[in-house]
């Protein structure tokens, strides 16, 4: 008898294009928001975010993407089937934007103030991006290994949850407003991909649907800009000439180290909460029917964060939650390979850095949306009908940090008016902005524990409940979750003052005094957990 061959699988099919503009849409879109941030709210000299800071970052696209592709070529020979799509990595929205806005840009300033002219402060500042990212990608390479056991203990609520609120919040809202800043542009673009990628609405052109959407908005854009008809801020830009800028490794990360020490508090969270989302998407993936080892996609994602870091990039890589939305367009492992090529040839170039001047953010952002409500639907559709309680509860630390990232822009609240609201004690507990603040803070994890927690109940193991509320209890107070610094940073409890520190110790031992009432619960015996109804 003969024995049965698998076929090699095919380098690209057409699904791949859809796949191949979604992705390099979703990381043009990022770096148009790194670029608008710190051009256009810090005054950074625009060479240097497209000269310095885009090729480095660019590459850790490039090499990621190579290794995902060749990670789904290799899922495909094994299992013999022909539907594996590759994981997608691309740069990590909220930490990216978190960079700009919370270490590069204040840093640009606080160099400044200290008496250096601007070039040589932007220098300083690169600098210390470089180190940033060698910093979290040595912290994610060592808490790699530690992956396929976190699947293993935690349910897949928690999992799917927790990057759902985040999926639904960070990727759903955030971009949703960047689109009807522009209404015309933004909702025709978003509504044509809701048609063609959510109604799966036909086309009268063999065209892929995301390269039609993309289009009509730009000539929309433009269209209606050119001719004075109603596009709110158009303007067209000044573009910079193409300039190539290989990104070499280079040891100027050395000279940025110590000026990270400050921003630890800031970074060493931003790396963990990548780690803890490369978990979640592992489990979307793997929920979405391609069985990824988890320690292989997190040593992925930290190994390209840490080289764009020696090569000048400063906004970290991390696969992205939207894996099963890519299968759905019919990407398989093409698209990754076009994306990195893409990326990271034109970046060196400089093919995309004039892309990211052209391209309207009111055009980019729509894609995002559709990413994000794709994983918010698969947080429900693939967590037993059970447990989509805890599904839901996951959302809302997410939804506090969106309430964070709004209320935290110094154009809303002036910096000394903001520390006035977070201490003002009202009549019916800790003032609304610290609770805000505190829930937000750590919101990834947050969301994992207390949907653990409620899945625990569901199924009657309150004994394990009591365990991870204890373990929150215990994270609490070192601010990696729940930490009472406005900007997210950890700390050590006996160092806190005043308001803070009661802050601090009312919600670990809020989770204490919960822990010791199951406990106590879970003396009458054994509780009989809830049936799964889903058919």
């Amino acid at each position: 008898m003969s024995t049965p061959t698998h076929r090699a699988p095919r380098w690209f099919v057409a699904g791949d294009i859809n796949g191949f503009f979604g992705l390099v849409i979703d990381n043009l879109s990022i770096l148009g928001f790194i670029a608008m941030a710190l051009i256009g709210i810090f005054g950074f000299p625009a060479d240097v975010v497209f000269g310095r800071m885009f090729p480095g970052t660019a590459l850790g696209v490039l090499l990621g993407n190579l290794a995902y592709t060749w990670m789904g070529r290799r899922l495909a020979a094994r299992t013999g089937r022909d539907d594996v799509t590759a994981m997608p990595l691309g740069l990590d929205a909220p930490t990216s934007i978190g960079m700009a806005l919370l270490v590069l840009g204040p840093a640009f300033l606080a160099f400044k103030a200290d008496g250096l002219d601007e070039r040589a402060a932007a220098i300083a500042t690169w600098q210390l991006g470089m180190a940033s990212l060698v910093v979290m990608g040595v912290l994610k390479t060592v808490l790699s290994f530690a992956g396929d056991w976190v699947t293993r203990v935690l349910p897949r609520a928690a999992l799917l949850g927790s990057i759902g609120g985040a999926a639904l919040a960070l990727l759903g809202f955030l971009p949703l407003i960047e689109t009807l800043r522009n209404p015309v542009v933004g909702l025709v673009t978003l509504g044509l991909l809701l048609y063609l990628l959510v109604a799966k609405g036909r086309l009268p052109l063999r065209i892929p649907g995301v390269l039609f959407a993309f289009l009509v908005g730009v000539t929309l854009y433009y269209g209606l800009g050119l001719a004075g008809l109603g596009v709110p801020g158009f303007a067209l830009p000044d573009a910079l000439p193409l300039a190539v800028s290989l990104p070499w490794p280079s040891l100027g990360f050395i000279d940025g180290l110590p000026y990270t020490v400050p921003y630890l508090p800031l970074l060493l969270p931003f790396g963990l909460l990548m780690i803890v989302g490369g978990i979640n998407v592992s489990e979307s993936a793997r929920a979405a029917g391609d069985d990824y080892r988890t320690r292989d996609v997190l040593l992925v994602e930290s190994l390209s964060t840490l080289v764009a870091g020696v090569c000048g990039g400063v906004a970290q890589t991390t696969p992205y939650i939207g894996q099963p939305a890519y299968k759905h367009m019919g990407a398989r492992n093409g698209y990754t390979l076009l994306t990195g090529l893409f990326v990271g040839i034109g970046g060196a170039l400089g093919i995309v850095a004039g892309l990211v001047q052209w391209l309207p953010l009111a055009v980019l952002a729509p894609i995002i949306v559709y990413v994000g409500l794709d994983i918010t639907a698969q947080a429900f559709h693939e967590t037993p009908r059970k447990h989509v309680a805890a599904v839901a509860l996951a959302f809302l630390p997410s939804l506090a940090y969106l309430l964070v990232i709004k209320v935290g822009n110094p154009a809303w609240i002036a910096p000394d008016r903001f520390a006035e609201l977070y201490a003002e004690i009202g009549s019916h507990g800790l003032p609304d902005l610290a609770a805000i603040v505190t829930l937000g803070n750590g919101f990834i994890i947050t969301a994992m524990l207390w949907a653990t927690v409620v899945v625990f109940l569901i199924d009657g193991r309150l004994r394990a409940a009591v365990g991870v509320l204890l373990v929150a209890a215990a994270l609490t107070l070192f601010g990696v979750i729940h930490s009472v610094d406005p900007r997210g940073g950890v700390y050590l409890p006996w160092a806190l003052e005043g308001l803070r520190q009661a802050i601090a110790f009312q919600f670990a031992g809020a989770y204490v005094a919960l822990a010791a009432v199951l406990g106590l619960l879970s003396l009458q015996g054994q509780v009989v957990p809830a049936p799964d109804e889903r058919p």
